[in-house]
């Protein structure tokens, strides 16, 4: 390490669907500390029957932690991502029209059926290379061109969540790239807004912005806003907008072709190419392909996570039972295995609510063993998730042609050791599991290459590596879980059948 040199601050602010927190990464030029600043909740708000995110409270907390990151000295540069997919429409003065729409809201309903009446679902997938899901922009857009034209009428830009978080800061709209590709506006080929597919929905085409690579430095803190909180004016840098993209660059690997697994809220499952992977095969499958960092492309499936053990969780509490999500770990492991599956990607699991008795419900309406109690009911979560990672894998695998030998897992989802065996159980294959924080670390990272305080993404990479504790885990009793997979995959498969 060079004694001479001067530790490089930046502050990355990172969004879940549940909280944000914003972290301070120091690097010494050969690894990087983080430390957390501020974190606070991220409570979406229904009024009239629409469950809209909280922006102007979400910004207040990004100024609080600009306030809070004051005794740390002088920060070089701010970074934020976010889910993916929202957004939020401006008017000709730069002003909202109003709140975001949570992607959880019902107004997608029957959208993508709506979608192909005007453009094929061939063609769709061919163009954008995107997993087809009611949440994505395409079909929030088009629900508002059915429903409320006189608000995108009204409407002179569309900016998706961690772009308007960066346009309060700078004045500047522009659209990163990663955060483009989660929308199915996005052209995966020649990495572009589609002009095709947005002519063909009827969408206004003043509402897309410039697309700019991720690691662009978009402007500084407006002086509106430095002045108001006696901060100085960092750079903005607009990361990989998208969390999942901001994770991938944390993967401990200098290998090209690898595997990964990114599990929070949701759990993303896929690996990173030079070129996306778009064809019949793929389409079949409904694998996405999003823009990542360095232009490479991330080909991965979308699968709902860890929102099942949470929703659970939040169920209990409403109920009077709160147990941590430690005690339930503990209560699952010690449950009988096998006993019972779910898909965890139904509609049925998608909205908030109930999930315990959903879960309930659909082992009875499936013809299986129904879970009797809490312990019975995470168990029944974990393994479906871990069965459901394994019947992606194969696709995967499939689509690319490639073997892979060890499993990167990612995220929050990681603290959980069950799942972590599990997963490797199921998938028969190492697990590498860390680092917990990899979005944020990521986030840090693309603003230090953004600075050339790191060279390359290999070295990035690298740096993270040696900055976090990674554990290792390798499958168990995998005669017992090849046979429990070939149930849960008779159950997907009669489940695809019934659906088509």
């Amino acid at each position: 390490m060079n004694i001479n040199k001067i530790d490089k601050k930046v502050l990355a602010f990172d969004f879940g669907a549940s909280s944000g927190r914003a972290m301070l990464g120091t690097f010494n030029g050969d690894t990087i500390h983080i430390e957390e600043i501020h974190r606070f909740s991220n409570d979406p708000v229904i009024l009239g029957g629409t469950m809209y995110w909280d922006v102007l409270r979400l910004f207040f907390e990004i100024k609080q932690s600009l306030i809070k990151s004051k005794p740390y000295g002088k920060i070089d540069s701010i970074g934020i991502d976010t889910w993916g997919v929202d957004f939020a429409l401006l008017d000709e003065y730069g002003q909202l029209l109003e709140n975001p729409i949570h992607y959880r809201d019902g107004r997608t309903s029957g959208m993508i059926e709506k979608s192909f009446e005007k453009i094929s679902k061939d063609e769709f997938y061919d163009i954008t290379g995107n997993q087809f899901m009611e949440i994505n922009t395409a079909f929030q857009l088009l629900s508002l061109k059915e429903k409320r034209p006189y608000l995108l009428e009204r409407a002179d830009v569309m900016l998706l969540m961690p772009d308007l978080f960066n346009y309060f800061l700078t004045g500047r709209k522009v659209t990163e790239k990663s955060i483009a590709s989660t929308s199915q506006l996005f052209d995966a080929k020649n990495r572009t807004w589609s002009n095709k597919v947005i002519e063909l929905l009827d969408l206004p085409k003043n509402l897309f912005t410039e697309i700019v690579p991720s690691g662009t430095i978009i402007g500084k803190i407006s002086e509106d806003i430095s002045e108001e909180l006696k901060i100085d004016m960092c750079d903005v840098i607009a990361v990989s907008g998208h969390d999942t993209q901001s994770a991938l660059v944390s993967v401990p690997t200098q290998d090209d072709d690898f595997v990964f697994l990114s599990c929070g809220t949701w759990s993303l499952l896929g690996t990173e190419l030079n070129e996306p992977i778009i064809n019949e095969k793929s389409s079949n499958y409904n694998i996405t392909n999003e823009g990542s960092y360095d232009d490479k492309s991330s080909f991965l499936k979308n699968i709902i996570g860890l929102w099942l053990i949470q929703e659970s969780r939040r169920q209990w509490i409403r109920e009077g039972i709160d147990y941590s999500f430690g005690e339930l770990e503990g209560m699952a492991q010690n449950a009988q295995p096998f006993q019972s599956f779910i898909d965890p990607d139904d509609p049925v699991f998608v909205p908030a609510g109930n999930i315990p008795k959903r879960i309930q419900e659909y082992c009875l309406k499936t013809g299986q063993k129904v879970p009797a109690n809490k312990a019975e009911i995470v168990r029944c979560i974990n393994e479906s998730l871990a069965m459901k990672y394994r019947y992606s894998l194969e696709e995967i695998k499939d689509c690319t042609g490639k073997t892979y030998d060890k499993m990167y897992m990612l995220g929050g989802g990681i603290q959980s050791k069950l799942l972590c065996q599990m997963t490797a159980n199921a998938c028969q294959i190492e697990v590498s599991a860390g680092p917990i924080e990899a979005t944020v670390l990521g986030n840090i990272a693309i603003q230090l290459m953004a600075t050339n305080e790191i060279k390359s993404l290999k070295e990035a990479r690298k740096i993270i590596e040696n900055s976090q504790d990674i554990y290792m885990y390798s499958p168990k009793d995998t005669v017992l879980w090849e046979d429990a997979y070939e149930r849960f995959k008779d159950l997907i498969k009669s489940r695809e059948v019934v659906t088509c």
